[in-house]
């Protein structure tokens, strides 16, 4: 798409966020930041993606400039004039797809001209141009429930394009989709963004996914999380279609990896018994079959201890939604060191990958006890407590003063499983509680009474 430049050489605004922020109250009645002093312009012409991991508030961002949720500060411009609630000109697309499933195809993508009050013959005409447009003419009758997940995303675009937006916005559009199907919807959405069909001024797309960033995007922004801050912009030099195996593009895939994990460095620093403060840290959602397997591979042949992050998901066919949590676990337990997007296996680390599969776990559990505030903070607990059990309910509340509700189950469940699997506690699904291993009191008491303790 030819970007239309003024008199100053720049594009036109389309949207425009000034010391954006979001706040919201935990449940000890404390305020914490989600997003904090976000600046952002998006220009006619341009495609920008942002990246960060979970809890940078990417979302909750797009949402904003949605008008689906305000600002408690800043404020956000759109074509000129402040926003305030949702606009016509602004549409988005869900990874969920958000179709109605008992409305047909055609039904679907008419709704956004109906809430507008389009005329029925005007919207029957538009929905229909929409729909062969994304590759689906023939269906126009289908329910949701007798398409693919590819085919129900089609519909999910169209009905956005069917409203001939100034402002797209994408919240992990392809994600929920196999990855030759995500490529292909992804290029085709480009194809529409080149010819100009869509009638798009700007598209935003919220992304995990270092490598679509680079293929689609002429800027990528990175967000810094608790709270959410632009840390970094990169521009895509490059003209579209771009050759994902080029020396050039593969550099700047290289580059977004360095810049992604870099604060990590910064953050994955947490002290042995850290203070309560720190339990709210959000653990990354990372299995650990999965990160020793990276860790086995990164420690094995061609990589004998040190990767570049882009080649080592490659061979390991991870995502960066995998990848990356899991290299941000194995750093935050000092496995592997991450710097300037390449990953290095520490002697620690190295010695884990030679270790047989029960002494790991128990090299894992010291880690987790030294590096991670939050199971250290539920051992504590456990040792203090008269009958060596905590329950899950009594962490919640404590986990909900740092983090909203979800986040603080979502990490409490990541730090259950992880101190499982380290022998560090155990836990009764049935009864919610958590309780010290079975067998270390009458170790302890053993070791305790021995003549050469």
């Amino acid at each position: 798409m030819a970007e239309y430049q003024n008199h100053t050489g720049i594009a036109p605004s389309v949207i425009e966020l000034r010391g954006v922020s979001k706040i919201f109250r935990t449940a000890s009645r404390s305020d914490r930041a989600v997003l904090e002093g976000v600046d952002l312009t998006l220009h006619q012409g341009e495609i920008v993606a942002m990246l960060g991991k979970s809890g940078s508030g990417k979302s909750t961002l797009l949402r904003i400039m949605a008008g689906l949720v305000g600002a408690d500060r800043g404020e956000v411009r759109f074509r000129g004039s402040r926003l305030s609630g949702t606009a016509e000109g602004i549409a988005m697309v869900f990874q969920s797809f958000a179709l109605f499933p008992w409305l047909t195809v055609q039904q679907n993508v008419e709704l956004g001209l109906e809430a507008q009050g389009v005329h029925k013959a005007e919207r029957v005409r538009r929905a229909e141009a929409a729909i062969d447009m994304i590759g689906l003419s023939g269906f126009n009758g289908a329910l949701p429930r007798e398409l693919s997940g590819g085919m129900r995303q089609r519909v999910g675009i169209a009905r956005a394009l069917v409203t001939e937006p100034d402002l797209l916005l994408m919240d992990e559009a392809f994600s929920a989709l196999d990855v030759l199907t995500g490529e292909t919807l992804r290029d085709e959405m480009l194809d529409l963004w080149e010819s100009g069909r869509a009638n798009i001024k700007s598209i935003l797309i919220v992304s995990h996914n270092i490598e679509e960033a680079v293929m689609m995007a002429d800027r990528i922004v990175i967000l810094s999380s608790d709270p959410g801050r632009i840390r970094a912009e990169v521009r895509v030099p490059f003209a579209r279609p771009r050759n994902r195996d080029s020396a050039q593009v593969r550099a700047l895939i290289d580059e977004v990896y360095m810049l992604m994990t870099s604060p990590a460095v910064r953050e994955l620093r947490v002290p042995a018994l850290a203070p309560a403060q720190q339990i709210g840290y959000r653990l990354p959602d990372a299995d650990i079959s999965q990160m020793e397997a990276i860790l086995d591979m990164l420690c094995e042949s061609p990589f004998f201890g040190r990767a570049d992050l882009p080649h080592l998901a490659d061979e390991a066919s991870l995502t960066d939604d995998d990848l990356l949590p899991a290299c941000e676990a194995l750093q935050l337990l000092g496995l592997v060191a991450i710097e300037r997007g390449d990953i290095t296996a520490t002697e620690l680390g190295r010695t884990y990958y030679e270790t047989e599969p029960g002494e790991r776990k128990v090299l894992f559990g010291k880690q987790l006890l030294a590096h991670v505030a939050l199971a250290a903070h539920i051992r504590h607990e456990l040792e203090a407590a008269e009958d060596g059990e905590v329950g899950e309910e009594q962490v919640l509340r404590e986990l909900e003063a740092f983090l909203k509700p979800e986040e603080a189950e979502r990490v409490l469940t990541v730090a259950i499983g992880w101190g499982r699997y380290g022998e560090v506690y155990e836990y009764s699904y049935n009864s919610g509680m958590l309780t010290l291993p079975r067998e270390e009191p009458a170790e302890a008491a053993g070791a305790a009474g021995s003549p050469n303790s």
